[in-house]
């Protein structure tokens, strides 16, 4: 993997000035080889004590060193470990001088100081005591990794070996979630009762009399066929032992927990001001999601701005398509009319997204110059989770051993709605989700903390983006589809308004549904869903609109500085190249560039 190329880039410039200041030539090269040493170094040594502290991140890019492992995260002693853990890097990177470093260089040390800065303000706050929600919790990821669909590899008989450890630990995570929740209710700070009412049924289908009956069981059923009789043997019966003694028990310990003590404790509230020390939580929260200073004021402002912008432009569809009737009816239309739903099979919904990749292959080449090395695949969310899953995204292995994979749920393909597919694809798939993090992971000359990084800001952002590409890309010709992309952009614009209006200014959960249902082609089952993600996640629904503004502003620079100089794909590709990073390290970098280019 080269290392520093630019550094050595910039010695060579360094060198060719002259024989007359050989001198101080070479104690800056010194310098500044030293530096970037000593930034590798410093790099290379947090990743791996990284994935050492979070093992379940390891397992996630393939390294399974660490799969046995599941460590207590929600204890203090492992809140005070991280705080050493953080604090450790945050002194060394300060030893560096930035000056004395060079282009992409600069960008990592800029992106890992601020991601230890904010990783120690994160630990001030006080989420051990909310450990459990129904969208984001270790319940939900212990389902997911046992089922075998998920990262933990069942390949081998060490691998199945390490996933017991991993449910032996889980057993004792349980019984500190339970602790933190009784602590978490002494002093007020519990989940809201509508989300507690959402985890009961997720804790409870977990909870099976029958071992074989257990999602945890699938990758005993699914063994590789290599395996012989004696390992089978000795896998069943060690699975049916911890299903039975370990799995099922934490989460009947949960459930019964939460049913009997916590739920008549929930709160009333709906946003995160509503438990003490709440307004403080949500504006590191917004800054954490948006890695921006916006105060949630602003964005709220900026939310309801966008949304009446967004609404002019549905109007505009609606009188294009010529339909009488007012915006929420169009909206029923477009929802209800069969026309909108032509699929019989659901292999027809997953050609239908092959042909949209097809359609716009000669315009990506026009848009990027840089593009992915790693496969790429569509495929149907599996049947187990189809139900409760949205369409995703899931990365490539950095080894190549697997594809990138755009997931589709189709629980009846008669009822998959069309409308939309064409800015699903783009935010998801191409040159959304896929480009974006594959281009990141096969860059050389990125530490790996940048390789496997993530802000939501810049990663979704991105995405978001890459939907407004589609009539550039060959797209949006059907005016349908055009309207399902101002639908995505009006969903992700409503998101500044109700998270900022629960968490900020005491809006309801029936207040925040109502404004969704007003606003965006959707149903008040899916609204109610969305809303309560939101009141699970205070702030997280912000970066996505935020992230795309910030990258449309940049582009507008670009293209009026640059005039006739400026190159779509050279812009493109400069945002890429580097991965994802905080939006005020992304905005630096790139008025750097606009300056270079001109």
């Amino acid at each position: 993997m080269k290392k520093h190329h630019l550094t050595f880039a910039a010695l060579l410039a360094v060198a060719s000035v002259g024989t007359s200041c050989t001198r101080t030539t070479e104690s800056k090269e010194t310098t500044i080889v030293q530096s970037a040493q000593d930034l590798s170094q410093i790099f290379e040594s947090y990743y791996e004590e990284r994935l050492q502290l979070f093992p379940l991140e390891a397992t996630a890019i393939a390294d399974n060193r660490y799969n046995d492992q599941l460590p207590n995260d929600i204890t203090q002693e492992h809140k005070q470990t991280q705080k050493a853990f953080y604090q450790k890097y945050l002194d060394q990177i300060n030893q560096v001088d930035r000056e004395m470093l060079e282009g992409q260089e600069q960008i990592s040390y800029d992106i890992f100081k601020y991601e230890m800065q904010m990783s120690l303000e994160g630990l001030e706050q006080p989420t051990e005591l909310m450990p459990v929600n129904q969208f984001w919790s270790l319940p939900i990821t212990m389902a997911q990794l046992g089922s075998g669909a998920g990262n933990q590899p069942f390949k081998t008989p060490e691998d199945y070996t390490n996933f017991l450890g991993r449910i032996q630990a889980f057993q004792v995570w349980g019984d500190t979630a339970v602790a933190n929740m009784k602590r978490g209710m002494a002093v007020g700070v519990v989940l809201p009762r509508a989300l507690t009412l959402k985890v009961l049924p997720q804790l409870q289908s977990m909870v099976v009399k029958d071992p074989t009956k257990s999602i945890f069981w699938e990758p005993v059923k699914n063994m590789p066929e290599g395996f012989t009789s004696s390992q089978r043997d000795s896998i069943s019966q060690a699975y049916t032992k911890a299903i039975t003694q370990q799995v099922v028990p934490t989460y009947q310990k949960l459930y019964e927990f939460m049913q009997q003590e916590y739920l008549p404790q929930s709160r009333s509230t709906s946003g995160i001001s509503g438990v003490p020390g709440g307004e403080d939580n949500y504006r590191y929260m917004v800054r954490y999601w948006t890695t921006t200073a916006l105060t949630p004021d602003q964005i709220f402002e900026t939310g309801q701005s966008e949304v009446a912008r967004i609404r002019s432009e549905m109007e505009k569809v609606k009188e294009q398509v010529g339909f009488k009737g007012d915006l929420q009816a169009f909206f029923k239309y477009v929802n209800e009319d069969p026309k909108f739903t032509p699929f019989k099979t659901s292999e027809e919904i997953l050609a239908a997204f092959t042909a949209i990749h097809n359609l716009m292959q000669p315009q990506l080449n026009e848009l990027f110059g840089l593009q992915p090395k790693s496969a790429f695949e569509v495929r149907q969310t599996e049947a187990f989770r189809a139900a409760s899953a949205s369409a995703e995204y899931n990365p490539p292995a950095p080894d190549g051993s697997r594809p990138g994979i755009f997931y589709v749920p189709i629980l009846d393909a008669t009822k998959y709605n069309a409308v939309g597919m064409e800015s699903l694809f783009l935010h998801e798939a191409i040159p959304g989700h896929h480009y974006q993090i594959s281009l990141q992971q096969e860059q050389e000359g990125l530490p790996r903390f940048r390789q496997y990084a993530w802000y939501g800001a810049f990663g979704e952002g991105w995405a978001l983006y890459s939907e407004s590409l589609g009539k550039e890309l060959g797209l949006y010709t059907n005016p349908y589809q055009y309207f399902g992309r101002l639908s995505e952009e009006m969903h992700r614009a409503i998101r500044l308004v109700v998270d900022v209006g629960m968490h900020a200014k005491g809006w309801t959960r029936e207040q925040a549904i109502q404004y969704s249902l007003e606003n965006e082609l959707t149903s008040e089952e899916a609204a109610t869903a969305e809303i309560e993600r939101y009141m699970a996640l205070p702030g997280q629904a912000l970066s996505y609109k935020i992230g795309e503004m910030k990258i449309k502003e940049l582009r507008h620079k670009a293209e009026q500085e640059l005039g006739t100089k400026f190159s779509i794909s050279a812009f493109h590709d400069e945002i890429l190249r580097g991965g994802v990073m905080p939006l005020a390290v992304l905005e630096n970098h790139m008025n750097e560039w606009i300056e270079q280019q001109k």
